[in-house]
């Protein structure tokens, strides 16, 4: 393995490809420290120490702190990345849907450049979201009192010094001029860097996190520990559990079954193609972290709503405890409803009558089943069966970082490492890059990461890294650019220090 680190750098294409794409990262980040115009920088700050001093656990920090990973801390600090690429993935997740549902929009995918017009579509449905949600971010941030993101910061000062229209209009622009740049980004380092580009945004904004976390953690079980002497061997222990819950997700993400596809003898031109066997693989988890990311916009949203139009309401306070983390029928809806999308998932994407048909035509069949209308219900059947266990796996690393939460008095923000939509997000890209970067290694005759495994082999190129690599001229010109904005972040906060 360290072999194979060495010889990245061998590969001129996947070298460039890298530093394209850590250019990228690093615009990224710096950009979710740049404060949206007429929002005081100097409340946030003073209001950010308060909270690192008071360490009070509450379900709302458990929605809260999710939010705020998936933005990297742009949307407490008030960023103008505070809306992330979530925008994004929300209308494609939408046109996904659509596409499955509407008779015109899946003809349409099937046709040439059909594809194309379904991701403008995307993108025009990208900006109306980020048009709304950035106005809900406006209103919220003159009346920061409604936000339970910004709970106490009335008390340190006026976050926005001269609220109107003016700044509900300049707010929504700057959102929306930031969502739509991290689309952009997403989609150059899909196309010139290594690995998909937006959900590589969605993993650093994770990532950043880590460190806090750690810090958090650290402070907890050991330097908090000092009166408890079992208290480090907890999080000896959770170190362990870490380990366990990251091996079983690689696992369980990489699970397939394979169906043995047997085609007969068949006369292609003037050769004869004996019979041969291939295999179908269907994956355990066919619908990735999609179910996850419907549970919890769905129920996180009445939360929200309710919150901001009535912030006083005993009623609603009652509503919003029903749908938090800390009340057990939260489990319960949740879980059903990872279920119900696995399930919804899987028969908008996956047609087994298709696949059946797409077999009798080719000549192939599986053995012992009949083809057509005998295949497509074996292939019904089998994706049944494998959807239970995938959905019952979803709920199970979706209810771990909570129960942490509440078990071991840590915050939402540590514990979202241990599973949830976090982990299954960092397993899942942080796989791809491995298998592009495999990809790149193998086909210039030098070893891979691993010479055993189920990796290698397993990367299509379609995912990702289908452009044109940058030029060493652009790669030049972007990681100047990147040194100075690093140099002008280093310079402002000394001069704040």
């Amino acid at each position: 393995m360290i072999s194979a680190f060495a010889n990245i750098w061998k590969v001129p294409e996947l070298r460039d490809r890298i530093l394209f794409t850590l250019a990228m990262v690093i615009i990224v980040r710096l950009g979710v420290a740049v404060t949206i115009p007429g929002v005081d920088a100097g409340v946030i700050d003073e209001w950010l120490a308060k909270q690192l001093e008071n360490q009070e656990r509450s379900a709302a920090q458990a929605v809260a702190g999710l939010l705020n990973v998936f933005s990297g801390g742009a949307l407490q600090q008030c960023g103008i990345f505070a809306l992330g690429i979530m925008p994004y993935i929300s209308a494609s997740i939408m046109m996904q849907l659509m596409s499955a549902v509407v008779p015109k929009l899946a003809k349409l995918s099937r046709e040439d450049g059909g594809r194309q017009k379904i991701n403008q579509y995307t993108r025009f449905v990208t900006i109306v979201i980020a048009l709304v949600q950035g106005y809900m971010l406006a209103k919220s941030l003159q009346s920061p009192g409604g936000n339970f993101l910004m709970r106490g910061i009335e008390d340190v000062g006026k976050l926005v010094p001269e609220p109107g229209w003016s700044f509900v209009a300049m707010t929504v622009l700057t959102i929306l001029a930031g969502t739509m740049l991290l689309m952009w980004i997403g989609d150059q380092i899909t196309e010139r860097g290594i690995g998909n580009g937006v959900s590589l945004i969605i993993s650093v904004n994770i990532i950043a996190a880590l460190p806090g976390a750690l810090v958090q953690a650290w402070n907890t079980f050991v330097v908090g520990g000092s009166d408890t002497p079992f208290k480090p061997m907890i999080l000896v222990g959770l170190v362990a559990l870490l380990l366990i819950v990251v091996a079983i997700v690689i696992a369980i993400t990489q699970a397939q079954r394979r169906i043995a596809i047997q085609y007969a003898k068949r006369v292609v031109g003037r050769k004869q193609m004996t019979g041969q066997t291939q295999y179908l693989p269907l994956k355990v988890n066919y619908a990735g972290v999609m179910p996850i990311i419907f549970a919890s916009a769905i129920l996180g949203l009445p939360g929200m709503l309710i919150g901001m139009i009535w912030p006083n309401s005993a009623t609603a306070a009652r509503i919003m405890e029903f749908l938090l983390p800390t009340s057990p029928w939260y489990y319960v809806i949740s879980g059903a409803m990872i279920f119900f999308f696995s399930y919804f998932w899987v028969a908008t994407m996956f047609q087994p009558s298709e696949i059946a048909e797409n077999l009798k035509k080719s000549g192939g069949y599986v053995p012992g089943v009949r083809p057509g209308k005998p295949t497509a219900d074996f292939l019904d059947y089998t994706m049944t069966r494998l959807t239970f266990a995938g959905a019952l796996f979803l709920t199970g690393v979706y209810a771990i970082p909570s129960l942490l939460s509440m078990t071991t008095n840590l915050s939402f923000v540590v514990t979202s490492f241990f599973g949830g939509t976090s982990l299954l997000i960092l397993v899942g890209v942080l796989l791809d890059i491995l298998r592009q970067t495999e990809t790149h290694l193998l086909q210039r005759h030098y070893d891979g990461f691993l010479r055993k495994g189920k990796i290698k082999g397993r990367y299509e190129r379609g995912q990702g890294g289908s452009g044109k690599t940058a030029s060493s001229s652009m790669l030049v010109y972007l990681w100047t650019f990147a040194a100075v904005l690093i140099l002008i972040g280093v310079m402002a906060w000394l001069n704040k220090g």
